[in-house]
């Protein structure tokens, strides 16, 4: 069996826009949802959904580098240093895995502290795309002084996959901050020869 390895670390900057065919993304069917809902795993969303994400991201990203552009002084040249700034600050490294068979893609994600609750993945034909965010506070009194600290974490992948799968048979599972998802593909159709009369 033919088997290709690629790896991808870090995040992948959130302004790709890559088009999509068919509008609307497509989630598992009604069936499989359930079986992957937030009781056992993470949670398959329709595409339209993670775009939204990804503009409001986006936007976040772009707002906080125009802050670090202006308390530099709003010299130019450095412009893409403040993005990569901004996006590390704001959204969290989530490694990347991919494997490829004749019949399957896999990805693995390192996602250390997010429950599967909190992780959202979108499947539209050649794109995969991950989010997961969570937040926790925590208060305290000390005497008359009074704490409370609020934390957020935050990722977001936008993959490209090497070939078109199936969605609606795509299966995840998150495990020791792993998340694993199986993606089965589609059947390559053959040219179909046609003869000249």
């Amino acid at each position: 069996m033919n088997n290709k390895e690629r790896s991808q670390g870090g995040n992948v900057p959130v302004s790709s826009n890559v088009p999509v065919k068919g509008g609307v993304g497509a989630a598992p069917a009604k069936a499989q949802q359930d079986k992957m809902g937030t009781a056992f795993g993470p949670t398959f969303v329709e595409a339209e959904r993670m775009f939204e994400k990804m503009a409001d991201m986006t936007k976040q990203v772009a707002n906080r580098a125009f802050e670090f552009f202006t308390e530099r002084g709003g010299e130019f040249g450095r412009e893409l240093d403040d993005w990569f700034k901004a996006e590390t600050e704001l959204l969290r490294p989530a490694p990347i895995d991919m494997t490829e068979t004749d019949k399957e893609v896999k990805v693995r994600a390192a996602v250390a502290g997010f429950k599967p609750e909190e992780i959202e993945i979108s499947v539209k034909d050649r794109r995969l795309i991950l989010s997961g965010k969570c937040e926790s506070s925590e208060k305290r009194e000390s005497g008359k002084r009074f704490y409370s600290e609020w934390k957020s974490d935050h990722f977001l992948r936008d993959l490209a996959l090497p070939q078109e799968v199936d969605a609606d048979n795509a299966r995840a599972s998150l495990k020791d901050g792993v998340l694993e998802i199986t993606l089965p593909k589609t059947k390559v159709r053959e040219a179909k020869k046609v003869s000249i009369h």
